[in-house]
């Protein structure tokens, strides 16, 4: 329901004769405002209404923007859909992200953080996500490859961007969804509705393709390579990847740039599109590393009949400026270049798999250690000593004997196992973070090094002080291994 207090907001601008609401905030939905009324008719219903003119230059420069910046850290396809959307060509970049669903998440928290409301759809075709996003109904909508045709079965004909003389046409004949389309014979449904209402069926149904012209920041480097053949071998393909690095090494010096990634579109003569992405750790153009982390994924690329185009483009660089070497003279030994290294394993293992441990601001030990890049630099790192391996959550402890409330259990059993305790050290209190969660006003934990006889290291834990009822229930955890 509304907010009490918020006045409906609705946006209107001129349409021939009449002013029509373009625009309606929640409170104005949910008072049954819609987009495409008339502002009288709005007026009519709702007495205490906030009405604003619509910016169409405004919201297409921030439709720009955001196609911008999406071409330089997320994809280097991306458009500006309609009036109220952007199409982004995730093939072959989600990986970078994470997959498709944390890439979706990712977004709309970008968006919200910007202070905009948004639906996310993937799906195989332009026009089926374009249909989706806006009348799929859930914020993230993630389609399966095929699934086109009975997902956009429901919908309205609206949904397939049809023109109104094409929609007025198909409520005289009757036809309200687009499942009611699939029967019909394309030649009696071009007369009725026109050639275009058949392409667009076609295009969302991948059918037919649907190119999009994507936004060119201008400061992206790019390398394209049309061939006088069609290739289909991976010993061409590579070749091709080498002579366009060697194109666009030279445009990177010039401009004192390196790469942090490179996306490759090879396209096919079927029409089809093959993308592959590579990220480095740090900026580089050196073409023969680049050369070898793209050896790792060209048995990704699916040529079919042949490819006949391809581009290799740069969406992300960063200012990678001359480096002084020591002297002859200089005896003293560089650090080794990892970079290198960590790009070659990613390529193998998948981004995912490389990270360092750094340390972070807090005394509760399982958010004391997050993940990091693996070229970052840790910082700091906590005083007191902590084991190697340490137990995403802690586990609980059974069959505990220990003598309250400062000594280090005697005896205990863990996954199935009994240990006997010969020597512990301890207990090192530490207290909640009742500035995060409420439960923790009073929570205490006393952690415990011991040394069971068989000569394993444990890091375990008390809840509570034994003192105070409030404290903790005296239960035992099990949090970490030494050694």
């Amino acid at each position: 329901m509304p907010l009490w207090g918020v006045r409906p907001t609705i946006l209107v601008a001129r349409t021939g004769q009449r002013d029509l609401v373009t625009a309606v905030c929640p409170a104005a939905l949910d008072l049954g405002l819609v987009p495409g009324m008339a502002a009288a008719h709005a007026r009519a219903l709702v007495s205490d209404l906030d009405i604003c003119d619509a910016d169409p230059d405004a919201d297409r420069a921030w439709l720009d923007r955001l196609a911008l910046h999406a071409a330089r850290y997320w994809t280097p396809s991306a458009a500006v859909s309609g009036s109220d959307g952007l199409w982004l060509d995730l093939s072959g970049t989600t990986h970078l992200f994470g997959g498709e669903e944390r890439f979706a998440a990712r977004l709309l928290g970008f968006l919200k953080r910007l202070g905009f409301s948004a639906r996310v759809a993937i799906a195989g075709t332009p026009g089926a996500a374009h249909a989706l996003a806006r009348y799929g109904g859930a914020s993230v909508r993630i389609l399966p490859e095929g699934g086109e045709g009975e997902a956009l079965a429901p919908m309205p004909l609206a949904a397939l961007r049809l023109t109104p003389d094409a929609l007025a046409a198909a409520a005289r004949f009757g036809i309200e969804r687009i499942a009611d389309l699939y029967p019909m014979p394309r030649g009696p449904l071009a007369r009725r509705l026109g050639r275009a209402a058949v392409e667009r069926l076609d295009q969302a149904r991948g059918h037919v393709p649907e190119p999009i012209v994507p936004v060119i920041p201008f400061e992206m480097p790019e390398a394209r390579r049309a061939l006088l053949e069609p290739i289909g071998t991976a010993e061409a393909i590579e070749q091709v990847i080498s002579d366009l690095l060697g194109d666009l090494v030279p445009q990177l010096r010039e401009r004192s740039l390196g790469i942090r990634s490179l996306v490759l579109r090879c396209d096919r003569v079927d029409m089809g599109q093959q993308l592959i992405t590579i990220g480095t750790a740090r900026a580089t153009r050196d073409a023969k590393h680049l050369l070898r982390l793209f050896r790792l994924r060209i048995d990704r690329i699916e040529p079919g009949l042949g490819i006949e185009t391809m581009l290799l483009a740069a969406p992300q660089v960063e200012p990678l400026a001359p480096e002084a070497i020591g002297a002859g003279f200089d005896t003293a030994r560089e650090a080794p270049d990892l970079a290198p290294l960590v790009d070659a394993l990613a390529g193998r293992a998948g981004e995912a798999a490389l990270f360092r441990l750094s340390a972070i601001e807090s005394d509760v030990p399982e958010r004391a250690i997050g993940r990091a890049d693996p070229m970052a630099k840790p910082v700091g790192w906590p005083v007191w000593t902590r084991p190697v391996r340490m137990l995403t959550r802690p586990e609980a402890l059974s069959g505990v004997v220990a003598l309250l409330p400062d000594h280090p259990p005697r005896r205990f059993a863990w996954r199935g196992r009994s240990y006997s305790v010969v020597a512990g050290d301890g207990p090192e209190r530490i207290h909640g973070e009742w500035w995060r969660r409420v439960g923790e006003m009073w929570a205490v934990r006393d952690y415990f090094r011991v040394e069971a006889e068989s000569g394993e290291r444990f890091w375990l834990f008390r809840r509570g002080d034994a003192v105070t009822d409030n404290s903790g229930d005296l239960s035992w955890y099990m949090h970490g291994v030494f050694g």
